[in-house]
């Protein structure tokens, strides 16, 4: 075939894929393809796939079938991600015109394919950290930068695959991560938010036996005149340690805002999904934290018709979910994933049951949601500029909560960070106008 000249990638999934887009973006650019928005005008087109649920996995494969009619015939495709790794070689199988398949550790070698295009490229390996030193730095950075501390986990939720897809957990060296935050920094990022499927958990011993925990990368980041704001995603329960919960309390550029999955309400479901059972635990976490930081809101995930949950399982968790008052949290009918202990246990819950679930429970989200945005209203937030909207008429920001807050475009320019002005809100959204 010709020199390859354009890249189309599409990312499914969690942040660690956007970052992991970004990053495929960015690599693919220094080898001088450039990135088109068409199908059928790409050369090399890639899907960065995440496999957590199994409509995610679905998504991928209806992508892929269209993108084989879509695409020209003499452009190269494939897919990268948790997919890849959880479909391997069956993938070829399923979708024989593909071209590679790389696992989430293994997409720092998509050059092999432009450099050989007529080969056929399988790597599915966990191989640790190696994609980190052979990708280049970014030369441009977005507003909001995402930087990973680590890969994989060790807890092994019996609902999750990510232990089958990323690995077991390792952490970055902490000057790695340290020197990819301040070169996010000096290229326009102004907002740092540290990822990890255990992020909270990062632990790093340097060669003369000092310990860092991701306090100290909190710390290092704020010490940059660049970066206004910093937050972490997605933390487990037992793994906020009192140094991190004490820094929400002293350090102003960490958001008051803290993603903290309990996935269920129940001691017996969570003892069954072997993450954390006694609640007290989770309860005293977020008594601590609003007793240093007492503006400090929590969003969680939920699962619904775990295999065995009953009625009384489930009113446990609609009890926490009012409790807790989440202001943001995604829930979602379990979904069974191979490679993992939940998919096979005995008593699985019905679709319709689930759905009904599924429906009491985001009702009462939902709820807890409306009341904290209407509690915003008068308020003033200093809040980050996402983008413009469809109209064209509006600016789309983010609050120090992570709510969208939508505000008419003004006629002149304007800084990424801005004060607004709450004036309404809903369930989705909040209204607002900038204070000049």
């Amino acid at each position: 075939m010709s020199k390859m000249q354009k890249f189309f990638i599409q990312t499914f999934g969690c942040q660690m894929n956007v970052y992991d887009g970004q990053r495929i973006a960015a690599m693919l650019e220094k080898h001088g393809l450039t990135q088109t928005d068409e199908i059928s005008d790409a050369d090399l087109i890639i899907l960065n796939t995440c496999s957590v649920r199994e409509k995610a996995t679905n998504k991928v494969y209806s992508a892929l079938g269209r993108i084989r009619c879509a695409k020209k015939e003499s452009a190269l495709f494939g897919i990268v991600g948790c997919v890849a790794r959880e479909s391997g070689a069956d993938a070829f199988k399923r979708i024989p015109e593909l071209n590679f398949v790389l696992g989430p550790q293994s997409y720092h070698k998509l050059p092999e394919i432009i450099t050989n295009p007529e080969s056929r490229l399988l790597n599915i390996d966990l191989t640790g950290l190696e994609k980190f030193d052979e990708l280049p730095q970014m030369n441009k950075s977005p507003l909001v930068a995402y930087i990973p501390v680590q890969e994989g986990c060790n807890h092994c939720c019996t609902y999750c695959i990510v232990p089958y897809t990323r690995g077991r957990e390792i952490s970055r060296p902490f000057n790695d991560i340290v020197a990819d935050t301040i070169n996010a920094a000096k290229t326009g990022a102004i907002e740092i938010c540290f990822l990890g499927q255990n992020v909270n958990g990062y632990k790093y011993t340097d060669e003369n036996g000092k310990l860092y925990r991701l306090s100290d990368l909190i710390k290092e980041a704020a010490k940059l005149p660049e970066i206004h704001r910093i937050r972490f995603t997605s933390s487990y329960p037992t793994e906020m340690s009192d140094d991190l919960i004490e820094i929400f309390g002293n350090e102003e550029k960490l958001l008051p805002f803290l993603n903290m999955p309990i996935q269920s309400g129940s001691p017996r479901t969570l003892k069954r999904m072997n993450r954390p059972d006694d609640l007290s635990i989770y309860r005293n976490i977020v008594s601590k934290l609003k007793s240093v930081r007492p503006d400090i809101q929590i969003s969680s995930d939920f699962i619904v018709g775990f295999p065995d949950e009953t009625e009384e399982d489930f009113t446990e968790t609609l009890n926490i979910a009012k409790e807790i008052k989440y202001i943001n949290s995604y829930s979602f009918k379990y979904s069974p994933r191979p490679h993992t202990a939940a998919a096979i246990m005995p008593n699985q819950i019905s679709e319709q049951i689930k759905s009904v679930r599924l429906q009491k429970l985001d009702a009462q989200l939902n709820e807890n949601q409306r009341e904290f945005n209407m509690s915003c209203i008068g308020q003033e937030m200093v809040c980050l500029l996402e983008g413009i909207d469809k109209t064209k008429r509006h600016l789309v920001f983010r609050t120090q909560y992570m709510q969208q807050c939508i505000v008419e475009k003004p006629d002149y320019e304007i800084e990424p960070l801005q004060k607004i002005k709450i004036t309404d809100a809903n369930k989705a959204s909040l209204r607002g106008e900038i204070i000049k």
